[in-house]
């Protein structure tokens, strides 16, 4: 794709570093012929395994005329130049303005410019991701046809590095090609699908090595730039968009990155079109460029051959300084954001100068009438018209069945539940010092009549604070759920999959920690102590904690700032704990919202039953029968028996659980 020579990855340079500082004549080429066999076996495997999902495949031809996008303008500015009159008369702003290029396989198109140029956009409307309050016009089609391509042609790579911080960087790859590759490949196919991608991003040393996050250091940041790309070239796309990879990284980093994505050619012989938008390259980076697009506020400057670009300024008074980064003079030549306050020199000698304004007019013109957007829009015009084929459906290719998805994204969950500190071991230790404490403070309550509003208390504490501190966990449900839906766009797996794997991934936990502080705060006090009590008791604190799980996940659906998500799922518990009929006995609730609906929609009304039933009914305190204690003081429905209680709880988190599903879908539909 490029001429400028990159150093091998060791694995890949292996067979020739060997055979060139390997010494001795009958020795060496013994050693060349083994590591002939080796590369040889090798290649074959992979072979086997493309042959077995899908085969070989035509290359991808991009095209795109006169494409336009818009969106509402909700800051309320009316300049023309912003805004153009839609149907209604209602104003709308332009972000993309009649944009033409193409994509071809086997090379790099870099999308380029100033801040808030339309980059981004221009790469999500070519990849479909535009959001819903945009609007599209113009043509897209691929190989001259508007049809979908089949899953695991294309894969878009996010700026934002969203990766589950507790995994080794193979086990997030592997866990990534057992959810996408299909399951007629086996699992050392997949595996080995696997590690042949990350000796293609140069990960063989990091295989091994945690991806980190808070708490403890992991890879860099170009490595985990590096398993992103990894992850979703696991299908051997033919089309790839990457927006912004060299995003927070350093020069070295960024070309590191780049080159390696420019170099996946030559690696495994598949002809990629590759699409990444970028921001400012260095000098290396951007001689890894085929075809360079270059935005200014929605409109193009430049699109062409990236060797052509300095010529082309040049040609209209723009000249390259030397020993200057080409694409830090283009960037400061089309950048309009400090206009007041600097000029663009012309010619060599810089004795004339351009506001920037005037200086992007001067291209834009230059450019819609030069030969380079002739010989574009004759590209295009021929790729559109010569029909190279539809890349083959989805008979020849597909993902891992429901049911493979289910147990792999259970494994996985499983482990990041069990590595990441702050999901539920953090919250046990906090639970097992509250269960002491509620110990200490409520030890050995006896049979006297302060011991009814005692035991009524400690439970209702128990069952109040202990699920209310579950929010604790809520930025690793807001982690999650950002990997989620970076995979759900991507198609990895469905909704379904998800809510399944996470249910049975967390019951061994919530069990676990149900159960330790259960046992202390429940028979150091002295409540009823047969087995079937206790049992009854950690059944109720389960679901509870099941139950506002659920609800913090629905929660992070629909609030992802977790600091947000947290002071919500806080303001719905303390509401609903109100309204439980502890604090305020049912009867006394103000019937218009507290009470109807308020009080049945609250889980707590169920679980203050339930407790109180389990322990009051038999008893006998201060003269007083269990049931009379439960009716007149308590004022508990005694219509049912507790076990109807319990199966109202595990009713409501199948609800929350239907709710959480239900909201992921519907933001799916607002944004495609």
């Amino acid at each position: 794709m490029s001429s400028i020579h990159h150093p091998c990855p060791p694995r890949a340079c292996d067979y020739e570093a060997r055979k060139n500082f390997r010494a001795g004549g009958r020795g060496l080429e013994i050693e060349t012929a083994t590591l002939r066999v080796e590369e040889t076996t090798r290649r074959k495997k992979m072979k086997k395994s493309d042959d077995i999902d899908g085969g070989e495949e035509k290359g991808i031809w991009l095209t795109w005329k006169d494409v336009w996008v818009t969106a509402s303008n909700t800051t309320g500015r009316k300049k023309k130049k912003e805004n153009i009159n839609n149907a209604n008369g209602s104003r709308r702003k332009t972000i993309l303005g009649g944009l033409s290029g193409y994509a071809k396989p086997g090379q790099l198109l870099a999308i380029m410019g100033p801040s808030g140029c339309g980059k981004s956009t221009l790469l999500d409307t070519l990849a479909g991701r535009l959001r819903s309050n945009t609007r599209q016009a113009g043509e897209i089609l691929i190989n001259g046809h508007k049809k979908a391509l089949a899953y695991g042609t294309s894969a878009y790579v996010t700026q934002d590095v969203t990766l589950l911080t507790t995994l080794t960087v193979g086990e997030a790859v592997y866990y990534s090609a057992q959810l996408q590759l299909p399951d007629t490949m086996s699992k050392e196919q997949k595996r080995e699908r696997a590690e042949f991608t990350m000796r293609e991003m140069g990960l063989q040393d990091a295989i091994n090595t945690r991806i980190g996050g808070w708490g403890f250091k992991g890879i860099s940041g170009g490595q985990k730039r590096r398993v992103s790309i990894c992850i979703e070239i696991l299908t051997r796309p033919r089309l790839l968009f990457l927006d912004e990879p060299t995003s927070g990284l350093d020069s070295a980093a960024s070309y590191y990155v780049m080159s390696r994505i420019a170099s996946l050619d030559r690696k495994d012989g598949i002809q990629r079109t590759i699409i990444a938008s970028i921001h400012q390259p260095s000098t290396e980076v951007f001689q890894l460029f085929d075809n360079l697009c270059l935005l200014s506020s929605g409109r193009t400057v430049f699109f062409g051959p990236a060797s052509a670009a300095s010529e082309f300024f040049a040609s209209n008074g723009f000249p390259c300084p030397a020993l200057q980064n080409p694409s830090d003079h283009f960037l400061k030549t089309i950048n309009k954001d400090f206009d007041d306050n600097q000029d663009i020199e012309l010619g060599l000698a810089g004795t004339q100068r351009k506001p920037t304004e005037e200086a992007i007019e001067i291209l834009v013109k230059s450019y819609k009438s030069s030969d380079l957007n002739r010989q574009v829009q004759a590209e295009v015009a021929a790729l559109c018209t010569q029909g190279n084929g539809m890349v083959e459906k989805k008979k020849k290719r597909g993902h891992a069945s429901f049911h493979t998805q289910c147990i792999v994204l259970t494994k996985r969950s499983f482990v990041n539940m069990r590595r990441d500190v702050g999901y539920y071991w953090l919250r046990l230790v906090i639970y097992v010092g509250v269960a002491l404490g509620l110990a200490t403070v409520f030890y050995d309550l006896g049979m006297s009549e302060g011991s009814i509003k005692d035991r009524a208390a400690l439970l209702a504490f128990v069952s109040s604070f202990i699920t209310f501190m579950t929010i604790g966990g809520f930025p690793s449900f807001v982690e999650d759920m950002k990997v989620f839906q970076r995979e759900r766009l991507n198609g990895h797996y469905g909704v379904t999959a998800y809510v399944i794997g996470n249910t049975l991934s967390s019951i061994p936990y919530l069990l676990l920690v149900s159960l330790i502080p259960g046992a202390i705060a429940y028979y150091l006090p002295g409540l009823q102590k047969t087995v079937e009590h206790f049992i009854f008791f950690c059944s109720v604190l389960f679901s509870c904690l099941m139950l506002v799980e659920s609800l913090m996940m629905i929660v992070a659906s629909i609030v992802p700032n977790f600091l947000m998500g947290i002071i919500t799922g806080a303001g719905l518990q303390g509401i609903m704990i109100l309204a439980g009929g502890f604090f305020r006995l049912p009867n006394d609730l103000p019937r218009i919202f507290w009470k109807y609906p308020l009080h049945f929609v609250a889980f707590h009304r169920y679980a203050y039953q339930g407790l109180f039933k389990n322990e009051y009914e038999g008893l006998r305190i201060a003269g007083k029968s269990g049931e009379y204690i439960l009716r007149s003081i308590w004022q508990v429905n005694m219509s049912y028996s507790k076990w109807v209680d319990l199966a109202i709880l595990l009713g409501i988190i199948v609800v929350y659980r239907v709710m959480f599903f239900s909201i992921i879908k519907a933001i799916e539909k607002l944004c495609s």
